[in-house]
């Protein structure tokens, strides 16, 4: 081979052999399925695990946690829950943390941690974080100003004995994890335009997790700790923006079908079909005004007041939700609904207290489109496997079932996974908005890069279009944009 073709391979070679954790400013966060597809978890577990992050999603609200009457069916099926890496300290050790739009602090599980899980069945390797050992962490002392901040609206608490800012969540169904809160540097890569991407770092506030009970204990889903993404100053989103890295919108991808994964990005995907929808303001989660539901053109006779918010009602949006839950006045005409509709086509029954059809043919072709109407004219358009689960076969054709699980009047809908994936989401913080559109996740996306007050430098790669405020790129892979430099340099040597 001549030495310039081996050596344009070689930096081939090394270019598509990086994997990129994150990146940030415009930045993308590779996401993996909790769960493989290939492992199939009974229906009851998940929706126990719902159940208990339910718990921790509206355990702020005023009235306390809102118990949630659900039907189940011990059939296994698949199913994906995402999470990404973070890496932390100085050097940086990377940490895989479960996406969590209920939630708004990240935390990382601490060294010393007595109760914490040692190995998970997700098929990842468990990391610990370790303050002596990173040259630029601190702890939140008891005097820190943040730490007053902290307290007065958040889970923490100040010990006097050991100067540490400490913090304490428990769940509903009697697990937590306490710890105290730490700052050190968070590192990523910053897209910061064409072929041009450069290593990153900001300080950020975090939790350091010394004792873990319950649910979180389990080995079959035991992770590192969580990545909140709530509205709270102090979620990571948050103080990124008030560092001036990335604006105060993130977005994700999730995909639905064959390996899962997906994208998140620090920053706005931009896309043409997008809608979007005012959130309720002055609430701890993100709730959107759900108006009316209709199936198949025809809206349900369901009363818009069962979707009002207050302390305990409302309608959030939550990426750590498996299912989909609605409350009872909207769920019942929903199934009815369905029901009607496929009634000659697909044989509907009961199956463990789950309405379930036995459908001879293509659940596209049978049952009927579904629209989620939101405030702003804003419609969610559902697909049949955006509201049903595939529970198995009946005489030798598939049984699918109704995903969306019935919720007691008044309480809170939760969207999640089941009807979130294949789209694209942008919380949009800054504009009050929540923002989707259907898209295949397995493709790239645009991304914006903005000039002006109060506004951020956010840019992905691949320039398709270029005005003099907005410019829009698309994400490739990191590789392609390392092998591009690497040419550039070996031909500038040459």
């Amino acid at each position: 081979m001549p030495r310039a073709e081996f050596m344009i391979s070689a930096f081939f070679a090394a270019a598509v052999a990086v994997q990129v954790a994150a990146v940030c400013g415009g930045g993308v966060l590779t996401l993996e399925r909790a769960f493989p597809l290939n492992q199939r978890v009974e229906l009851e577990a998940l929706r126990a695990r719902d159940r208990a992050r339910h718990s921790r999603v509206l355990q702020n609200l005023v009235g306390g946690v809102v118990d949630f009457s659900v039907v189940g069916t011990s059939d296994p099926y698949k199913v994906g829950l995402y999470f990404t890496k973070v890496k932390l300290g100085s050097p940086p050790r990377e940490f895989n943390v479960q996406i969590d739009t209920g939630s708004d602090i990240l935390w990382v599980t601490c060294n010393s941690c007595s109760d914490c899980p040692h190995s998970s069945g997700l098929g990842i390797e468990l990391n610990s974080f370790d303050a002596a050992s990173s040259s630029t962490a601190s702890l939140i002392s008891c005097s820190d100003q943040l730490c007053a901040s902290v307290v007065q609206t958040a889970a923490a608490q100040c010990s006097t004995q050991n100067d540490r800012c400490s913090y304490s969540f428990t769940y509903g169904d009697g697990s937590g994890t306490s710890g105290y809160y730490v700052t050190d540097m968070l590192s990523f890569d910053t897209v910061m335009g064409p072929s041009l991407v450069a290593n990153s770092s900001a300080p950020v506030v975090f939790g350091c997790s010394t004792y873990q009970s319950g649910d979180l204990t389990e080995i079959d889903k035991a992770i590192d700790g969580i990545f909140g993404f709530g509205q709270h100053d102090l979620s990571v989103i948050s103080q990124l923006s008030s560092h001036g890295v990335t604006p105060r919108v993130f977005s994700h991808c999730l995909k639905g079908d064959g390996s899962g994964g997906g994208i998140l990005v620090l920053g706005e995907i931009l896309d043409s079909s997008i809608v979007y929808s005012p959130l309720v303001p002055s609430q701890p989660h993100y709730n959107l005004y759900l108006q009316s539901i209709a199936v198949n053109g025809q809206l349900l006779p369901i009363d818009p007041a069962v979707f009002a918010t207050s302390t305990n009602r409302g309608t959030i949006v939550d990426s750590g939700t498996t299912l989909t839950y609605l409350v009872e006045a909207a769920f019942d005409p929903f199934v009815s609904a369905v029901t009607a509709v496929v009634s000659q086509s697909a044989t509907p029954f009961i199956s463990k207290g789950n309405q379930c059809y036995r459908v001879p043919t293509s659940i596209n072709e049978i049952f009927p489109p579904v629209a989620l109407n939101f405030a702003g004219g804003a419609s969610m358009v559902l697909r049949p496997v955006d509201y049903l689960v595939h529970d198995g076969f009946v005489d030798g054709a598939p049984m699918w079932c109704i995903g969306f699980q019935r919720v007691q009047d008044p309480g809170v809908s939760i969207l999640g996974d089941l009807v979130l994936k294949d789209k694209i989401i942008v919380y949009d913080i800054a504009r009050q908005q929540l923002g989707w559109a259907d898209y295949d996740c397995s493709t790239s996306v645009n991304v914006s890069i903005t000039f002006g007050k109060d506004e951020f430098v956010n840019a992905g790669q691949l320039s398709v279009s270029r005005s003099s405020k907005t410019t829009l790129f698309k994400l490739i892979p990191l590789s392609i944009t390392l092998l591009i430099i690497h040419l550039s340099l070996f031909i500038r040597f040459l």
